[in-house]
């Protein structure tokens, strides 16, 4: 079998191009360049030596991955009738796409490959930026990195930034994460008699920098918290330092126990936002709901019991585990069955043991969810209505059997015959697919806003609620109504 080499030009000039390299290259019987945008390749052009680049490939497609697909497909086909020597910038191992599918072809028996050396970008560039890697660095691919790849407080170095149009999305996408002004880097043939260093806020990276295929963007750490507030890890510090030491004193003393209403409240207010179509809002609010989560999980931690990351594998694997369709083979129809195939799992999960079926459907914060819940448990093993005609009869007995309770019965039998019609009530909400819990928040809300708008109106007025009569607030009750509509 013949063999394919892949040797690296290094990261710099001519001067710079290893003495070794220099040799095989010179030695070469067949050579392939990557690209010949590099400054080593016109020196040795100049000596006589002979080589295909495969630029052409890049002007065929408008995203990379097929081109690297089809280099690494030209140069398989080239090792089956002859030995090749294939030449990439910089190292072949940091960086090179195509060098990774080529060894995929070699694990596959399909070439025989040798990587031989070159000097890798980064050690000239460490030398230029004087940053030291032990401090922890990434290398980020230009062409394919998200925001949430990004560790803010290493040193990053972004790759792949050939020219303003990559320039400019690596910009959006760390904008995501940092201030606009934040400074940032531009290295440009770092090592090299060529060498440009720039440094200039995030926002100008696309438009007062010129970048090429040797360009490389540092992002230099965060110094402080308020550098990185977009950052998991800062909000998770803040929460530890809050319950540390030397800490807050109420969020030292908080429990799971002490939290529960507050998690509730903060739930219930980022209803209140949804509901208002108010953005802002749910961002405040999400946040306050995002406190509780990350307040119990700390406390979890400084217990011993349990950390924030055995709450995200705990939903990670969930997650997986119920949407077979999404990340199995799993073929579905419809949401109705994606619902069967949830249930079914989450049963299968619990096992077979035997224990009542509502057993886990109270909930001591809310009656009207335990209701619900309840009804629905009963209604998958079919105790339940055929139509909602039913559900609607039976609020229409319970209804009049509270009426006559009302009229004769004992305040005992009265609270009793309410809880029933109340009952009947979620049953109806359960029909039309309403959540009984979130139409009293509505209803709460509406009052609460109504009845804010009375309070001024009386107040204005510079006299007490009790100079008027029902009739006149309930006037100004239907003001606040019309309101509402315009």
């Amino acid at each position: 079998m013949n063999t394919l080499t892949i040797i690296g030009l290094g990261a710099g000039d001519f001067d710079q191009l290893q003495m070794g390299v220099y040799k095989k290259l010179k030695a070469s019987k067949k050579l392939y360049v990557r690209t010949v945008d590099h400054p080593v390749l016109n020196e040795l052009a100049a000596e006589g030596l002979q080589f295909e680049s495969f630029d052409a490939v890049y002007e065929k497609h408008g995203t990379f991955q097929p081109v690297y697909e089809e280099i690494a497909h030209k140069l398989i086909e080239a090792a089956a009738t002859e030995n090749v020597m294939y030449a990439v910038p910089g190292h072949p191992l940091v960086a090179e796409q195509t060098v990774q599918l080529l060894i995929a072809a070699s694990e596959a028996g399909k070439i025989n490959l040798v990587i031989e050396g070159g000097q890798s970008f980064l050690d000239p560039i460490f030398g230029a930026l004087k940053i030291d890697p032990i401090e922890g660095f990434q290398l980020l691919d230009g062409t394919s990195f998200n925001m949430h790849d990004i560790n803010m407080r290493q040193h990053i170095l972004i790759a792949q930034v050939y020219d303003t149009f990559s320039a400019s999305e690596v910009k959006l996408t760390l904008m995501e994460k940092y201030d606009d002004e934040y400074p940032v880097t531009v290295v440009t043939a770092a090592g090299s008699s060529q060498e440009k260093i720039i440094t200039v806020p995030l926002y100008e990276l696309d438009q007062s920098v010129e970048v090429d295929n040797l360009t490389t963007i540092y992002v230099p750490p965060v110094k402080s918290q308020e550098e990185a507030l977009r950052d998991w890890a800062t909000f998770r510090q803040i929460i530890a330092t809050l319950r540390g030491p030397n800490g807050c004193p109420w969020d030292q003393k908080q429990t799971h126990e002490s939290l529960k209403k507050y998690l509730l409240e903060e739930a219930h207010e980022y209803l209140a936002a949804v509901d208002a179509e108010d953005d802002f809002a749910m961002i405040e609010e999400l946040g306050d709901v995002l406190l509780q989560v990350f307040l119990n999980a700390q406390i979890g931690e400084d217990q011993g019991y349990f950390t924030l990351e055995d709450v995200l594998a705990s939903i990670s694997e969930k997650m997986i585990r119920r949407h077979p369709h999404v990340f199995s083979d799993v073929s579905v129809e419809d949401a109705d069955e994606v619902v069967a195939n949830w249930e079914a799992i989450k049963a299968e999960e619990k096992g077979t043991i035997d224990k009542p079926l509502l057993v886990e459907e109270y909930r001591a914060s809310s009656s009207l969810q335990t209701a619900y819940n309840y009804q629905k448990r009963a209604a998958k093993v079919g105790f339940d209505w055929p139509d909602v005609a039913g559900a609607w009869d039976k609020f229409a007995e319970e209804w009049q059997e509270f009426r006559d309770e009302v009229t004769k019965g004992s305040n005992e039998s009265r609270l009793d015959e309410f809880g029933d019609v109340l009952f009947t009530l979620v049953n109806l909400a359960r029909f039309y697919k309403l959540s009984p819990e979130e139409a009293m928040l509505h209803a709460n809300e509406k009052f609460a806003r109504r009845f804010g708008y009375v309070e001024e109106k009386v107040k204005a007025s510079g006299k007490p609620f009790s100079d008027y009569t029902f009739e006149q607030l309930d006037a100004f009750w239907d003001e606040a109504k019309k309101l509402e509509k315009e």
